[in-house]
């Protein structure tokens, strides 16, 4: 049953089925598109109001955020939790308590916030049944909406020996640096008081380094809950701009997305995607290159780095429970990653200081990613649902492509706008408006040569992620 479930949910983030309702009523409209006239993609529309979330986003108040967690000394996930002022217990209240001071506006509580937890029994990196608690914060949408988008970073830290819960484990970078800057987004978010068309929930989750356990219990109640989270983004180290080289890298932040999922079944959906050359365009990479386009617009000269992969080489993080409920994920992660400063003990051998410390934290970096994120996030909690049943025509050989869709239910729906790219290219190359109807044909873009999408878009300009086409046969 948990794999057929599993399946039938990432069919259902495909947004298809290979069957489209046989009274859909479609009124097939046509473009003459000469290859050599191709239009370029259509940037980004800039809402001022997502901009001015953009620019409140701070680095100051994200360093104190990290230097009062590490101030914990340890946050491993058995360590006290009893002290007020040391350990894993004390953090989690801190972190509740500092979300609902935030997250309060004009006597208003804009946040929801909650403790998530549960008991975790015996496993190989728990010596004793320990509690999980996850920090979980909600900002609702202004219109009633199914519709979730999850950021997370993980609290707990961790010592060289992972079973070590007396150790000093400050987890400056990992992950204080994540934790804070979903605060920040939080906080700012909340105050910002912008108009959203569906829900935003910022997570600090517990359990991460003894086997994404928190992130884990989240995401199997959220699918045995049938709730729709439409993308998910984990911040997991992203405090440092420097290398273990020395060299300084604060441009640019890696976003990993997983292609073809690890399922132990593949449900049909998924080997259409794959028999029409569609592995680069699983949901989690429709959902990287929104990220990209949009962060990129809203926070000039820095770059977001698509990783064509679930994680860092062989390794992982709170986005994996995510992907493997079927859910749209992501990981930000800095670019070089400095393991002096990762899953040590605090001191110093051969004049080389070791430990996740604060000193080794570039603030003004993280902000940047934390604007990416914030970007991102405000921009698809604004913009229609992705588009739903979005097929390819087949019934005859042509040169031409059409394609055929669900409408959207937003009162404000401006139309869609259709997508393609060449099978080379990483990210959108084209786009045409096509206003609001059910069916286009863009004459002379033949399927054969280019992967296609459509994309949703209100009245504001605000634009959905893409959905990928799956044949209609």
């Amino acid at each position: 049953m948990k794999k057929t479930l599993k399946n039938h949910c990432y069919a259902c983030l495909l947004a298809t089925s290979l069957c489209l309702s046989a009274t859909l009523q479609v009124h097939a409209q046509s473009v003459e598109s000469p290859a050599e006239n191709w239009p370029p993609v259509k940037a980004i529309q800039r809402q001022p109001a997502i901009e001015q979330i953009v620019k409140e986003i701070s680095a100051a108040r994200i360093e104190t955020y990290i230097n009062k967690l590490v101030s914990f000394d340890t946050r491993h996930t058995m360590s006290d939790t009893a002290s007020e002022t040391r350990g894993i217990g004390a953090a989690r209240r801190w972190i509740k308590a500092e979300l609902e001071r935030c997250g309060t506006v004009q006597g208003v509580a804009r946040l929801a916030v909650r403790f998530d937890s549960y008991t975790e029994p015996v496993s190989r990196r728990l010596t004793r049944p320990t509690e999980i608690v996850n920090v979980v914060a909600e900002l609702k949408s202004a219109v009633p909406s199914e519709r979730y988008y999850v950021v997370s970073g993980h609290y707990d830290s961790r010592a060289s020996d992972v079973m070590d819960a007396t150790s000093s484990a400050p987890g400056a970078n990992d992950d204080a640096s994540g934790t804070a800057a979903v605060m920040e987004m939080a906080c700012v978010m909340a105050q910002a008081q912008y108009p959203l068309n569906a829900n935003l929930i910022f997570m600090a989750v517990a359990g991460e380094e003894q086997g994404l356990f928190g992130a884990a219990h989240f995401a199997r109640t959220a699918r045995a809950n049938k709730m729709h989270i439409a993308g998910m983004f984990t911040n997991d180290i992203i405090g440092s701009s420097r290398a273990d080289d020395g060299h300084i890298d604060n441009t640019q932040v890696r976003l990993f997305a997983e292609g073809i999922p690890a399922l132990a079944e593949m449900p049909e959906a998924l080997r259409t995607l794959i028999s029409t050359g569609g592995e680069n365009d699983s949901p989690s990479r429709q959902l990287a290159r929104y990220v990209k386009q949009v962060g990129e617009a809203y926070v000039p000269n820095f770059k977001v780095t698509i990783v064509n992969r679930r994680d860092r080489y062989l390794r992982g993080g709170d986005h994996i429970p995510f992907l493997e409920q079927g859910y749209a994920a992501l990981r930000f992660t800095e670019p070089n990653e400095d393991f002096n400063h990762q899953h040590q003990n605090v001191r110093t051998e051969n004049d080389v200081k070791l430990g996740d410390l604060p000193e080794f934290v570039d603030v003004n970096y993280t902000a940047q990613v934390a604007r990416i994120n914030a970007a991102a996030l405000a921009s698809l909690a604004s913009a229609p649902a992705a588009p739903a049943q979005v097929k390819i025509q087949t019934a005859q050989l042509e040169n031409s492509t059409s394609l055929v869709w669900q409408a959207n239910a937003e009162a404000n729906l401006a139309g869609y706008r259709i997508v393609w790219r060449d099978t080379t290219a990483a990210t959108w190359q084209h786009s045409l408006e096509v206003g609001n109807v059910t069916s286009y044909t863009v004459k002379n873009v033949s399927k054969d040569n280019v992967f296609f999408a459509l994309q949703a878009v209100d009245k504001n300009g605000n634009v959905s992620v893409a959905t990928y086409p799956l044949p209609l046969r």
